[in-house]
């Protein structure tokens, strides 16, 4: 398989997903802005969106698809049926275990909206309870996007990626919908049907995968529950691979629930804005990378290609870094106009862009961090090693809690972003040098000759569009085509600046180049 191919599938995919995601977002700023009603709504979606992290992207499918490829065996589908009773078996467990933790949040979801928020910073008892509704109208998208991800697992290993690669667009088009169908004069009424269409989306990515499973064959049964060894497996696997993948997600909830409880009004919705920016490049290029690294690794090491797969993972830190570090520096140093041209109108106000593009570069300076955890994990998954991952996890949790406690007040909303970064940033030290130790990760000297000249591209590319945004900041404001025209001219010139400085300082040739257009075309013919 090849991995560039594969992983811009995916981001190509997810990317779409994104831009949607920001079309949803501008919208919601239009037509809600930054106030308690977005506060409200964003802590509702906070549970059911780090579910969604945790299992459609972190861990279910790091416990699920290395066992379930050593089921199925060889490429040619003759374990497949063993692969799919595997299957059915974790489906049994898993279907009821979802209804009753969902049955429980909708029953206690007043104290966990109290956990979440803090109660808003003394809200009223009526808004508070408006607050709690709108939980108990999201909770059923946290069991509708865990049954997704074990069908999105399965098609994962059959190489189908594509297909659970584009779920996630299903989910922006019902918001997107919902806006534009049912948005009202009063914003309460807005957020409250906003609450709604995330379960329906659920169900409605859940249909997608089900029957696209269907058409390769793959058919599930309900059976009863029975916990043999291999679902033993399973479960022990999945609890401490979720707080491992999903470091980053439980740090925003910890992030959110400071914010809501301790700022005014509206600054969950600056952190939330921003940390919707800084994971555009996330998806485009971490979540694509972390889901072809995982299967790839684990095939590798269970055929005994150590070397391979050693390969395999240092060229996902190249690719990581190559895509990774001019995002970093666009994000950091342009926040504002991209801040200003995609949600600065409606009730979204000047002020409220630039408090979002203030946390935007707190978050960003922690992007690469971010992407390289989804490269390294799978190192430890494919090796069934969950609990190293975990271990660091809880760490990065602790120095996020207290980076909060001490940047919150001082930095206000732009505390708990760069608590964030630097929580995730200890957490990839751990794991880069755990591998290491373990004689598990090696860089090559292909990275090591690499590395440091994409750095310094990317800070040429910084220096070119410091000294130019400023003449494109005041059409920024103007109407759609002209901030959509400002924008593509930014990310334009960012990306030729990039692209000759990689070239002039070596970190990428055109022999590279000439490589990677004869992959393509062999994989197509």
């Amino acid at each position: 398989m090849n991995l560039l191919k594969a992983t811009g599938t995916i981001g190509g995919l997810t990317l779409a997903s994104r831009v949607l995601g920001l079309v949803r977002d501008s919208l919601f700023a239009r037509y809600i802005g930054a106030s308690f009603a977005s506060d409200a709504f964003l802590v509702a979606f906070r549970l059911p969106n780090m579910f969604r992290a945790l299992f459609a992207e972190g861990a279910f499918a790091s416990a699920f698809i290395p066992m379930f490829n050593r089921k199925v065996g060889d490429p040619e589908g003759r374990g497949l049926p063993e692969g799919l009773d595997f299957a059915e078996q974790a489906l049994a467990v898993l279907l009821p275990v979802l209804l009753v933790m969902t049955l429980l949040l909708e029953i206690f979801a007043w104290p966990v909206t109290l956990l979440l928020s803090g109660k808003f910073n003394g809200v009223s008892h009526d808004q508070f309870a408006f607050a709690v509704t709108l939980s108990r109208l999201t909770i059923p998208y946290l069991m509708l996007i865990s049954l997704v991800s074990l069908f999105g697992g399965i098609l994962n290993s059959l190489h189908k990626f594509w297909v659970n690669a584009a779920a996630p667009i299903l989910l922006n088009l019902t918001l997107i919908a919902a806006l534009l169908l049912f948005h009202n004069t009063d914003p309460l009424v807005t957020a409250r049907n906003q609450a709604i269409a995330v379960s329906v989306s659920g169900a409605l990515q859940l249909l997608w995968l089900a029957l696209a499973c269907r058409r390769n064959g793959v058919s599930l049964k309900l059976r009863r529950p029975r916990l043999n060894p291999d679902v033993k497996r399973l479960l022990a696997l999945i609890w401490p691979a979720a707080a491992g993948a999903g470091a980053v997600q439980i740090n925003l909830v910890i992030s959110t629930a400071l914010a809501a409880s301790l700022l005014a009004h509206g600054s969950v919705t600056y952190i939330y804005m921003a940390d919707r920016l800084n994971q555009l490049p996330l998806g485009l290029i971490g979540i694509g990378l972390g889901t072809v690294l995982l299967p790839t690794i684990s095939r590798q090491l269970g055929a005994g290609e150590d070397a391979a797969a050693m390969e395999t993972q240092n060229r996902g830190m190249e690719l990581a870094l190559l895509l990774t570090l001019p995002a970093t520096m666009a994000l950091v140093l342009c926040g504002e106009p991209i801040a200003a041209a995609l949600f600065g109108y409606g009730r979204y106000t000047p002020a409220d862009t630039h408090f979002t593009a203030q946390a935007l570069a707190a978050f960003s300076i922690g992007l690469p961090s971010y992407i390289l955890v989804k490269v390294l994990t799978p190192g430890f998954y494919a090796r069934q090693d969950t609990k190293t991952p975990v271990r660091y996890a809880t760490a990065s949790m602790v120095v996020n809690l207290v980076g909060n406690l001490l940047l919150i007040v001082p930095l206000q909303h732009m505390g708990p972003p760069l608590a964030t970064a630097i929580a995730s940033s200890v957490n990839v030290g751990l794991l880069y040098a755990t591998l290491v130790k373990r004689g598990h990760f090696v860089a090559d000297a292909q990275l090591r000759r690499r590395a440091p000249r994409l750095a310094l591209a990317a800070l040429a590319m910084g220096g070119v569009l410091w000294l130019t945004q400023g003449v494109l900041t005041p059409y920024v404001h103007g109407s759609w085509p002209v901030r959509f025209a400002a924008l593509v001219a930014l990310v334009s010139a960012g990306m030729v600046v990039y692209g000759l400085a990689t070239v002039l300082l070596g970190a990428f040739s055109q022999d590279d180049l000439r490589l990677l257009v004869r992959r393509r075309r062999t994989t197509q013919g």
